[in-house]
């Protein structure tokens, strides 16, 4: 799955989708899509992420207590 940097055009690929749905998890493991070569695995803060249409993740990805608030 390819997400976007917020704050950039940078797409990223993110490895274990599981971990992205998880909200108790706050970093997903990703790689940057830069150039033609792979690209080495990095973290990436959830929050820093959104689809590349520009949406942002669903609540229930983020947070664990969604269904309190």
């Amino acid at each position: 799955m390819l997400l976007q940097l917020k704050d950039s055009d940078d797409l990223v690929k993110i490895i274990d989708v599981q971990e992205l749905i998880d909200p108790n998890i706050d970093v997903v493991h990703g790689k940057e899509q830069e150039g033609q070569e792979e690209q080495e695995s990095d973290t990436f803060k959830k929050e820093n992420l959104v689809f590349p249409s520009g949406e942002k993740l669903p609540r229930c990805w983020l947070d664990a207590n969604y269904r309190n608030s």
